[in-house]
């Protein structure tokens, strides 16, 4: 009986969080599914929902002092991490993708990520004090980097880098290092008359030209919405080359309309061209299990809260990123950067090679909890958040350590047997879309 309520949960929640997109492209969702169904990680990466409509039910009391509203990432998980060239020209590793992010308690980034370890952990065959000791160091790492922005008085004053990364993360870094924007484009471009133009694959699409003239239309207004700060010469940066309608993304992005720009870029050399990524900004999945008048009075759409929201979280974002709608939809703009390499699990097997990662990854947290752009205008969250944070563990840090590593183990427990619910349920087709 418990297991058959449990998948009735599990089903009107993925219904309600992603009926319109099934509706709209039912391929992509049994694809969704599909790559969700491959084992406990891929189905809890899918299923943020799930995740908030557990943790929201629940009561703590370690978030206070306003720490229970900060700017969260909302979709924290050991895949969720890599490189990217900011705004200054670095090579940083650093957390990505803020599609899910949005106000929320602080403990919400950690628990998600705790559960996510402790999924690779036991996917790895690692004993339960391995997974312990490793949640545990993690958590330690992010409250020392929170203890480091209480003293500091800057808070951008921590990267990882080239020269301060080690391990599976500087490999990450070398490899970055060692990619050509000419080989992104020679993989989606080729040459006609002398230009670039898009090639034409299962991914991509031409548009029709009332299709292709509001995607023109919107990417005007788009540039509206870059930074003054952060702005390249228009006339001829920003010149408009070529566009295409795109798919094939992640399991967080199925069913979304996109297409990909060309623009002339950095110089009239054709190997300086930049493809920018437009694509339709998704609802975030914590905002339907909380109050959001607030928030959503703050925000045109939810390609502004994207926005808003990374460069509330993470500091010299991309200085093309921006926003734009298309028939009141917001969309998320941002490069479609040469430069980022996702973190590779695949060979960080052991509990040592893993220390020195969750270390970085634990302080990358604090980071995006405690910093912000240069270039954020926000006032939503408008207090020193580690002050906040410090004050509600104060006396109880050990403790917060012990109960964070318990509910991530817990959880994970319950993120697997979850993921068989959901297998058989996708099977026997109870999740709103047919497995065949």
């Amino acid at each position: 009986m418990a297991s058959s309520n449990r998948t009735d949960v599990i089903i009107d929640v993925l219904r309600d969080a992603f009926a319109p997109l099934m509706r709209a492209d039912p391929a992509a969702f049994r694809a969704k599914y599909r790559k969700m169904a491959r084992d406990p990680h891929a189905f809890y990466r899918g299923s943020a929902c799930l995740f908030f409509n557990d943790v929201t039910q629940e009561t703590d009391d370690w978030a206070a002092h306003g720490s229970e509203r900060i700017w969260i990432h909302g979709d924290l998980h050991v895949e969720n991490f890599g490189t990217y060239l900011n705004s200054d020209g670095r090579l940083v590793f650093d957390i990505n993708d803020f599609d899910e992010a949005y106000l929320g308690r602080f403990t919400w980034d950690l628990q998600r990520f705790a559960a996510s370890l402790a999924l690779v952990g036991w996917q790895k065959a690692l004993p339960e004090d391995a997974i312990r000791k490793l949640i545990g160091r993690y958590v330690r790492s992010y409250l020392a980097q929170v203890n480091h922005y209480v003293a500091s008085d800057s808070d951008d004053d921590f990267e990882i880098t080239l020269d301060t990364a080690e391990g599976p993360v500087l490999t990450a870094l070398v490899a970055a290092r060692q990619m050509r924007r000419a080989d992104l484009l020679d993989g989606m471009t080729l040459m006609r008359d002398g230009k670039r133009r898009f090639t034409e694959d299962g991914t991509t699409r031409r548009l029709g030209r009332d299709e292709r003239a509001e995607v023109v239309n919107a990417f005007r207004g788009y540039l509206d919405t870059i930074p003054q700060s952060k702005r390249f010469d228009r006339d001829l940066f920003y010149e408009l080359r070529d566009v295409v309608g795109k798919s094939g993304f992640g399991i967080g992005s199925a069913g979304l309309p996109a297409y990909n720009v060309l623009v002339e870029g950095y110089s009239q050399a054709l190997d300086n061209d930049v493809v920018l990524s437009m694509k339709q900004a998704n609802i975030p999945a914590l905002s339907r299990f909380v109050d959001t008048s607030e928030v959503d009075a703050y925000f045109e759409h939810e390609g502004h809260r994207t926005v808003v929201s990374q460069r509330a979280l993470q500091v010299h974002t991309d200085p093309l990123l921006g926003h734009t709608s298309i028939d009141g939809v917001g969309y998320v703009i941002a490069e479609v950067s040469p430069y980022e390499v996702d973190l590779d699990w695949t060979e960080i097997n052991e509990p040592e090679d893993m220390r020195s990662v969750v270390d970085l990854l634990g302080r990358a947290t604090a980071k995006i909890h405690c910093a912000s752009d240069e270039d954020s205008q926000q006032d939503l969250v408008d207090f020193d958040v580690e002050a906040a944070i410090s004050r509600s563990l104060e006396g109880r840090r050990n403790d917060f350590v012990q109960w964070l590593c318990d509910w991530g183990i817990a959880y994970a427990v319950r993120v697997r047997e979850d993921h068989a619910l959901f297998v058989d349920a996708f099977r026997e087709g109870h999740v709103g879309i047919a497995a065949t």
